[in-house]
């Protein structure tokens, strides 16, 4: 359950990353950066990746292994199924909300190949760690 608390946390905090670099990729031009700041949501997004994976995975694993190690039983197998229910009715939420504008975009390509070709890393980041979720 700890993991999946922690995933939830992450989640959170990258769906906040990603709103804060597309707020900063559409600032204007300036003395510092004449071209623009629009490949700051490319480091956006390399960050929600990096929290991903080594936050949501490490302590995934992490727990896993601790529990592995030493396990204890299971006391209230009740409360893991609902924690489980809400947590797939919640992604499956994010999910159809992340769908929408990436379908968009998507047009008449299919998944792998909009995404290759997407220059909104948002819209796909968001789609995939929604669907892997």
């Amino acid at each position: 359950m700890l993991s999946e608390g922690v995933h939830s946390l992450v989640d959170s905090g990258n769906e906040v990353l990603l709103l804060y670099g597309q707020k900063r990729a559409a600032k204007p031009p300036d003395a510092a950066h004449p071209v623009g700041y629009g490949r700051e949501l490319y480091f956006w997004c390399f960050v929600v990746a990096m929290m991903i994976f080594a936050l949501g995975a490490g302590i995934s694993i992490y727990e896993g292994v601790i529990h592995i190690l030493d396990p204890a039983p299971i006391t209230r197998p009740g409360i893991t199924f609902i924690v489980f229910g809400l947590a797939f009715v919640f992604e499956s939420i994010s999910l159809w909300f992340a769908w929408r504008p990436f379908r968009k975009t998507k047009g008449r390509h299919g998944i792998w190949e909009a995404v290759r070709r997407s220059k909104d890393p948002t819209s796909f980041t968001v789609f995939l760690e929604g669907s892997a979720a």
